[in-house]
């Protein structure tokens, strides 16, 4: 397994870029991308049966331990079958007691590229130079290694079929 990360420039603070070859066809990363309770099972989110579909929010409780009291909120942007995937979220909102929405969002862009050896997926989150100072820099921080450790999952995930 080979996760590569990178930014436009090493200095860049506003976007964690992720990329990882999969050996599984696009179809296959498609559904565990696009299916939200495919997505919640590697991602550790529950979203009891909801839907994916551009313009809507969808909400499901986190399942990762440790995180159980929190529900993932994201709204999703843009679907392009087996090509793309994006939503809007607020990043690190890990504390109840914080009312997060005046905030602004961070974009999730999932792209799928068909390669000979199995199916390319980038990841790329961007927006968090608007974040507030106050909590900007950890909330970089924890995606950025957040998304490894997902990248991890997802590969697992499509790797028993």
């Amino acid at each position: 397994m080979t996760i590569s990360s990178g930014t436009l420039n090493n200095a860049s603070t506003d976007r964690i870029e992720k990329q990882i070859l999969l050996k599984a066809p696009r179809s296959r990363v498609w559904r565990a991308v696009s299916n939200a309770e495919e997505f919640g099972k590697w991602f550790c989110v529950d979203f009891n049966g909801k839907q994916f579909v551009a313009g809507q929010s969808v909400q499901g409780n986190i399942t990762y331990p440790g995180y159980e009291h929190l529900v993932m909120d994201v709204l999703v942007e843009r679907v392009e079958p087996e090509h793309h995937l994006s939503f809007r979220w607020h990043p690190a909102a890990v504390d109840v007691s914080v009312d997060y929405s005046p905030e602004p969002t961070t974009l999730v862009v999932f792209e799928l590229s068909e390669v000979d050896s199995g199916t390319l997926l980038r990841v790329v989150e961007s927006g968090f130079d608007q974040i507030p100072a106050a909590r900007r820099a950890e909330a970089f921080r924890m995606n950025n290694g957040g998304w490894e450790e997902q990248l991890v999952n997802i590969e697992k995930h499509v790797a028993k079929g």
